[in-house]
């Protein structure tokens, strides 16, 4: 047994850590506890860093990466593990330290044994199936949170939300989400948001936005700073929630109760508000996009239309012009009547000239009768020219009447109208027509786009 020391001696720091860490080697080394993880982490270079409790005590633990490379699991918290490795004393805090050699499940913790109790009841009851969660509204109206308002998760939701969609409201119902009594805070913090969503719908003043989707959220943790979110009643009223729940609990490599009962899963709060709702930037992208197509399209349709109508005038024709064409052709008729007369008069005159030196002298009365006979045509001719001409001129002027009857203007004017399918043909009938089928209607100043509302066929009158 070594002997006291002296009360006058004066032990420096440093020197008093290494004494104790000696005596610690020389005593108890090597030595293997058994424990609960809690507050497991890896480091960038490799080394982990956890503690082990139990009801009484809790101890640091180091575990480098060599021998962590030697496990055959990964550790998480609320595992029981047998760990085998050396107590020392880490001079730099002065902290006892168990540095792990080897470790291997002893068993799962307390909390841990609890998670998995609970889920495999709530599974089996069909909590967690797929065919009862519902997809969060790609356009929410309102947002609701659900966390502490000192919870730095609050802040990254915040943020994320008036990046993403600042055109959307958002309704923070604060609760505790950590200790004995945050899973009832919880709960009525979530039914205080579908209390407002149902007299949001009700009320037609609309004084507070309806809240479509609600984000349950808080930063990472150990499990026992988690497990308000591994409780059963939050689980259910998650379940039961008449809105769509997206949580955001913990880090990606945190799992919870209400995770799996979540009608969507986010790895954090900051993931869990861009799940919420689209990127706004986004959305005018796509709006921008699809303005740009319909002014397209509506100019397209209306050059194509415009040509169609010009076609169907084209087609309709034009009285005036049909009757001004008539009147050309009679002018050129006229004219090559006139001509044709004036032609046989001088081959008449020639010829009976010719006669009249063929004629002897004795032929005189004979010849002055012909002369006579040929005068009384000259003057006959013209009257019978002007006679066929009157005539061919009231013919004219009674089919231009004919034509001016039949000119499809005037039946308009009269308060008529053409009725033609969308492809230009005409519509005589009601039987022709079917309800919401888009038709033209040309009136004698212009045209409507109509739709049929319905289309009724009245019976054949008869006579008696």
């Amino acid at each position: 047994m070594q002997a006291a020391l002296p009360q006058s001696d004066v032990w420096p720091v440093g020197q008093l850590c290494q004494a104790i860490a000696q005596v610690l080697d020389a005593r108890l080394n090597p030595v293997t506890v058994q424990g609960e993880i809690t507050g497991f982490s890896r480091a960038a270079s490799g080394h982990c860093y956890f503690s082990l409790k139990d009801e009484t005590g809790q101890l640091r633990c180091a575990m480098f990466r060599r021998a962590a490379s030697g496990l055959d699991f990964a550790p998480r918290d609320g595992e029981q593990v047998l760990a085998r490795g050396r107590l020392g004393v880490y001079e730099a805090r002065g902290d006892l330290q168990l540095v792990v050699e080897t470790m291997r499940r002893a068993g799962q913790g307390a909390l841990f044994e609890q998670f998995l109790q609970l889920k495999a009841r709530l599974q089996a009851e069909g909590l967690f199936d797929a065919a009862r969660k519902r997809a969060p509204p790609a356009q929410p109206r309102g947002i609701g949170v659900v966390t502490s308002l000192h919870a730095a998760a609050l802040h990254d939701v915040l943020t994320a939300l008036r990046r993403r969609a600042p055109h959307v409201p958002v309704i923070v119902s604060p609760a505790a989400v950590q200790g004995a009594g945050a899973p009832a805070e919880l709960i009525h913090a979530m039914n205080a948001l579908a209390r407002l969503h149902r007299r949001a719908a009700a009320s037609e003043k609309r004084q507070w936005p309806p809240v479509d989707v609600i984000l349950l959220v808080r930063g990472g943790g150990s499990i026992e700073d988690l497990w308000a979110f591994n409780d059963e009643a939050l689980a259910r009223a998650i379940a039961a929630s008449p809105i769509p729940v997206i949580s955001g609990v913990g880090h990606e490599s945190d799992f919870t109760i209400a995770d799996f009962v979540a009608d969507l899963r986010a790895p954090t709060p900051t993931a869990a508000a861009e799940l919420a709702c689209p990127d706004r930037t986004t959305l005018l992208t796509a709006l921008q996009t699809q303005a740009a197509r319909l002014a397209r399209a509506a100019r397209h349709r209306i050059d194509t239309q415009g040509q169609r109508l010009d076609h169907l005038a084209l087609r309709l024709g034009r009285p005036a012009s049909a009757l001004a064409a008539e009147r050309l052709r009679l002018e050129r008729h006229q004219q090559r009547m006139l001509h044709a007369l004036r032609l046989r008069l001088e081959r008449e005159t020639a010829r009976l000239a010719h006669a009249c030196q063929r004629l002897p002298a004795a032929s005189a009365p004979a010849l002055q009768s012909a002369r006579q006979r040929l005068q009384s045509l000259a003057q006959a001719w013209p009257l019978a020219a002007a006679r066929a001409l009157q005539a061919e001129r009231e013919r004219l002027t009674r089919a231009a009447l004919r034509l001016d009857l039949l000119d499809p203007r005037h039946t308009l004017a009269r308060g008529y109208a053409l009725l033609q399918t969308s492809g230009g043909l005409p519509l005589t009938r009601a039987a022709q027509a079917q309800p919401g089928q888009p038709v033209r209607a040309t009136l004698a100043d212009g045209a409507l786009a109509l739709t049929v509302q319905s289309a009724e066929v009245s019976p054949v009158q008869r006579g008696s």
